[in-house]
């Protein structure tokens, strides 16, 4: 009789020494009873819950080839913790000729063994799935300490002795400037090579990847956020990122996510999140292609065309164009002083808007200050008690409590003079818009969406009721002021440079009739045809 056996532990806490149990053991066995050992099946730290190992599909492929007669185990257990998956690969090795025998259970081949063996397959379940629940209780009792539960360590953060979460002061530097380098505008993937140029490894000591990056970008953990299936604790470990560039960065992740080929147009396409179609509302996105001249052509492509999602009319159009149609507008408007003036405005009702605890507290701090004037007036008139001296005592802790918070909130949440911010946004008209990463800048502070037709386009700003239409008819009689390169004082729109295209072929096309009528009626067709096909190239080319 040949047989193979089949040894396993369950997880890395477990040590190689209960391998060379079970195989000596299997061995013994096989010596006893005269069995032929062919080879050995071995899976190190995989679960028998799941038929998901290695060694077992192979060992169970491997049967089919009728080469042993018998599978050899520990126990039964070592074979399977669940009856279905026992039941159905046991079925599949008796149809191959092999049975599974347990070299330490004494399990006969009657009626009463499969009785036993029933039994056995039930208790290893059973205990499985008793440990599985013990494990999960106690770390949920982790969990509500906020207590490390094994896994992967967030890079970021150290286990102190007693499993605590504590930040790393060698990498959690790194996690935060990469949070800043995506709410700036830089790839993940240039954060990536930026964090490995400075030695950054991931948990496993090798160099961070994209999606090492994709992950550490949507961690709520690094903003104090500790949670374990269905328990989540704010604040349960300290944070390493602040709440609200925590949200920024979700926010621009959600948007470029929806941004179809984002990876790579993101780096050469400014309008890239902002562009659409304004037929269809789709997103246009960056494309290119070369001509046959070996000239490269970039453009921006409505993305259901592209993907063929439903039907638009919409055409590319060129990307330099529409950047620099976008860039002039936008520069335009900064150069307006009322829209300077209403923006500031806006901001200024926002921010007396949105810092509500300052006022509320002032107005705590004016009650309390006059509870204690009335207090003092009543002992200048001779009325003192001792509930009147506690109440001045809990009077004054309440005054200096409001004081300090007052103080916090105007540190943390100073208030930004109106001067300060027509200074701030006076610096844009100085920008260079040639420059891309000034391009890049002033688009992202002032423009929201863009959407486009084949006669006009409509801009929605970042501030309120701001929105601008223009038709290229407007377009096609505006020179470009600003020196960046655009040939907006001559390259029409789609639209009308089709019209102008048919416009010259019509005229070529009646020069060249008019050429050879020439020749016809002065019988000299090589001299003239020539100056007649002159004359209608040069027409073609300059009306």
């Amino acid at each position: 009789m040949t047989a193979v056996i089949y040894a396993r532990y369950s997880s890395d806490n477990q040590r190689e020494e209960s391998i060379e149990g079970q195989i000596r053991e299997c061995t013994a066995f096989a010596e006893k009873n005269g069995i032929t050992i062919l080879r050995h099946y071995i899976d190190r730290a995989f679960s028998a819950k799941t038929d998901n190992r290695p060694e077992f599909q192979n060992m169970i492929k491997d049967s089919g080839k009728k080469l042993f007669d018998a599978i050899l185990v520990w126990k039964l257990d070592r074979f399977a913790r669940n009856r279905y998956d026992s039941a159905r690969y046991k079925a599949t090795l008796k149809k191959n000729g092999v049975k599974v025998v347990s070299a330490t259970e004494n399990i006969s081949d009657g009626a009463e063994g499969i009785l036993l063996e029933s039994m056995l397959e039930g208790m290893a379940e059973y205990y499985s799935a008793d440990l599985s629940e013990k494990v999960i209780r106690g770390m949920t009792e982790n969990a509500l300490k906020c207590k490390y539960n094994g896994g992967g360590l967030t890079l970021g953060y150290m286990i102190d002795s007693e499993q605590y979460f504590q930040v790393d002061p060698v990498t959690a530097p790194f996690v935060l400037e990469a949070f800043k380098l995506y709410d700036e505008g830089s790839t993940m993937t240039e954060i990536r090579d930026i964090l490995n140029e400075r030695g950054v490894r991931n948990s496993k000591g090798l160099p961070l990847n994209y999606g090492n990056i994709q992950h550490m970008l949507s961690n709520r953990r690094y903003m104090g956020e500790y949670q374990y299936r269905d328990i989540v604790i704010p604040d349960g470990i300290p944070s390493l990122v602040p709440k609200d560039l925590f949200d920024r960065v979700q926010q621009k992740l959600a948007k470029n996510k929806k941004a179809p080929a984002r990876h790579k147009a993101e780096d050469d396409y400014l309008l890239t999140t902002k562009l659409f179609c304004g037929y269809c509302g789709a997103y246009l996105c960056g494309e290119s292609g070369t001509s046959r001249t070996g000239v490269a052509h970039h453009y921006y492509k409505c993305s259901s065309v592209k993907k063929k999602r439903k039907e638009c009319h919409k055409k590319p159009v060129r990307k330099i164009w529409i950047e620099d149609l976008v860039v002039d507008t936008t520069m335009k408007m900064v150069m307006d002083d009322s829209t300077i003036e209403a923006i500031v405005s806006m901001l200024m009702d926002l921010q007396d808007r949105e810092n509500v605890n300052i006022p509320l507290y002032e107005q705590q701090l004016k009650e309390t200050k006059t509870a204690i004037q009335n207090i003092l007036n009543a002992i200048q008139q001779g009325i003192l008690t001792k509930s009147t001296k506690s109440r001045l005592e809990e009077l004054e802790a309440a005054k200096e409590d409001l004081e300090i918070k007052i103080a916090n909130e105007k540190i943390s949440k100073p208030k930004i003079s109106k001067e300060f911010m027509i200074f701030w946004l006076h610096r844009f008209r100085k920008l260079d818009v040639s420059q891309k990463s000034h391009r890049k800048m002033l688009i992202d502070t002032f423009v929201n969406s863009i959407y486009l037709y084949d006669d006009k386009i409509l801009f929605t700003f970042n501030f309120k009721e701001a929105t601008k239409t223009i038709t290229f008819d407007d377009v096609n009689d505006t020179p470009s002021k600003y020196g960046n390169g655009s040939d907006l004082d001559w390259e029409t729109a789609p639209v009308a440079r089709e019209a102008s295209y048919q416009r010259r072929r019509r005229k070529a096309s009646s020069s060249i009739c008019f050429a050879f009528l020439i020749c016809f009626l002065f019988k000299q067709p090589r001299t003239l045809f020539g100056a007649a096909f002159f004359v209608a190239k040069f027409l073609y080319i300059h009306t």
